[in-house]
């Protein structure tokens, strides 16, 4: 009779001690496994040797979130066109054709670099601008269109927008716009 109580009151606690608070966690905190876009970038080195464009973009790498890798992707490289002298529209940006990614770690291919500097050298040289310049750079889905709008940008973002300066020695020596 002894061990039969005991039984169902061990059978009893044992029941209650599973169902109570169970809606509260156990009390640790679970940190999130990945914290803001699935793609944080940063600047590598800069090249040593300046390209021919006029302008050099450092390397730039990547890690991404593992749950959140892409095959594809594009790059938005932006200049900061506050200081251009102009009554039109100012195009202040580069979108360039997707290009392959793959992994969690990694770094922009060259070709795309090179690209992106030679679309930002050739607006630079077309509104005459001369000297140190802001840029932001930015990685987005390859679904990007190729004239995209802000809010275009912003649906398409797979990291946040990434700044530097860059020095432009602007190849016309008499620029005018």
């Amino acid at each position: 009779m002894k061990k039969a109580v005991l039984l169902v009151l061990s059978g009893l606690l044992l029941v209650a001690g599973c169902n109570s608070g169970s809606n509260k966690s156990a009390g640790i905190p679970v940190k999130p496994k990945w914290k803001g876009p699935a793609y944080h970038i940063a600047f590598g080195d800069k090249q040593a040797k300046p390209d021919k464009s006029g302008v050099t973009l450092p390397n730039v790498t990547w890690d991404a979130n593992p749950d959140a890798v892409e095959r594809r992707a594009t790059l938005v490289v932006r200049f900061d066109s506050s200081g251009v002298k102009t009554d039109k529209l100012i195009v202040n940006q580069v979108v360039l054709a997707p290009f392959d990614i793959s992994g969690t770690k990694g770094s922009l291919p060259a070709d795309a670099l090179k690209y992106a500097d030679e679309g930002l050298a050739h607006l630079l040289t077309s509104y005459c601008v001369n000297g140190k310049v802001k840029v932001q750079i930015r990685l987005e889905k390859s679904s990007l269109s190729p004239q995209p709008s802000d809010e275009g940008i912003n649906d398409n973002a797979l990291s946040d927008w990434l700044s530097t300066e860059i020095d432009f020695k602007n190849p016309k020596k008499h620029c005018t716009i």
